[in-house]
């Protein structure tokens, strides 16, 4: 077999081929948080999903198991609108998201002319047919570049395909903020639609968040699913990039992870110092973040499920004393600080953070 044939041979299998997809999480397999959001946030790793200003609109956005058959996609991620708003106001909006990290997106070449064209490609299962809207977005300098797709049959798996031109005139900065945000827009009012130009162009909310006859999709119950998305240099959309769940998963965790540890297990090894009732101590992340994260600490006290303080000058005694706070955060630890522990400590004791039952830091770098 020629390199030619064997190149085509691996393009159309769906085998990873050097991160030639843009998006992280696009087969939706990864669900860190795995819950069910009514709020607006992210979702299913890497996708986030925005409502604003709705009186009525109720949504629940989960991870979901319904997907295309016989394409290799096990997840799909489901919008459900379990209480219809029955009418847009004009500041109502509602979206989903997905966002990139300049750094990563350099070699697009924007605001050159070897800008490089993208291709866009995904499975969609709409509740209604009709036109939807999909907008690429730039944050710096403030740029869009608004299609739409058509949905032939509601509730029905399709496969959707959309090329754009390169932008030779928006820069993309080479930072580790969201310079390109990828939006489905779902519905909005007459404050995100207008009479959008052709193309890469400046950003003007009123005119370019998404086309004014698309469908409304909050405007009945219904879900909305979503899954393999991918965006790609080049003209064609290929084969799917499907990856290993552990490095997707690793992808993820740049941005949020849930560190979780087990019952009896050590949080952290420290000293008590500065005086008799304080104790710190390194919390380490799995993966390195884009940018020092936002620490949740679980609950701290005697109880199970709660974070617990031992001493060894007393046997390993817990008390319940003090409160523990993240400081001195970094993009790769932390370091825990315990404030209030009287009992049975002196300077220089050692000291841990113990999980009395399953705990879990949740580790929040998202864009």
């Amino acid at each position: 077999m020629s390199k030619a044939a064997e190149l085509a041979a691996l393009v159309g299998s769906g085998q990873a081929q050097g991160n030639k997809n843009l998006v992280i999480n696009g087969a939706m397999t990864v669900d860190q948080r795995n819950q069910t959001t009514t709020a607006t946030g992210y979702t299913v790793d890497r996708f986030s999903v925005a409502k604003s200003n709705f009186d009525e609109l109720v949504i629940a956005i989960t991870q979901d198991t319904d997907n295309p058959s016989g394409n290799g996609f096990a997840h799909s991620l489901k919008l459900a609108v379990t209480t219809a708003e029955s009418a847009i106001a004009a500041d109502e909006l509602l979206y989903l998201d997905t966002r990139f990290e300049g750094q990563n997106i350099q070699h697009l070449c924007y605001g050159t002319s070897s800008a490089k064209s993208l291709t866009l490609s995904f499975w969609v299962k709409s509740p209604l047919a009709g036109k939807h809207s999909v907008n690429f977005y730039q944050s710096t300098p403030v740029r869009s570049n608004l299609q739409s797709y058509t949905v032939s049959s509601a509730n029905t798996w399709e496969y959707k395909t959309i090329t754009i031109d390169g932008d030779t005139s928006g820069n993309i900065a080479n930072d580790t903020t969201a310079e390109i945000i990828l939006f489905w827009p779902l519905a909005g009012g007459s404050n995100y639609h207008g009479t959008p130009h052709t193309g890469w162009g400046a950003y003007t909310e009123t005119d370019d968040f998404m086309f004014s006859d698309q469908v409304n999709l909050a405007g009945q119950t219904g879900n909305f699913f979503l899954t393999g998305v991918q965006l790609e240099v080049g003209e064609v959309a290929t084969a799917f990039e499907h990856e290993d769940f552990g490095t997707t998963l690793a992808k993820c965790q740049r941005y949020f992870e849930n560190l979780t540890f087990q019952d009896q297990s050590a949080i952290t090894i420290g000293v008590v110092y500065s005086s008799a009732t304080d104790v710190a101590g390194d919390l380490r992340y799995k993966v390195e973040k884009r940018a020092a994260p936002t620490i949740g600490v679980p609950t701290v006290g005697r109880s199970s499920g709660n974070i617990n303080y031992l001493n060894a000058n007393a046997g390993f005694v817990a008390t319940s004393d003090g409160t523990i706070t993240a400081q001195s955060i970094g993009v790769d630890s932390c370091k825990l600080f315990g404030d209030g522990y009287n009992v049975f400590n002196a300077n220089g004791d050692a000291s841990f953070l113990y999980s009395n039952g399953i705990n879990t830091f949740t580790i929040d770098a998202e864009l």
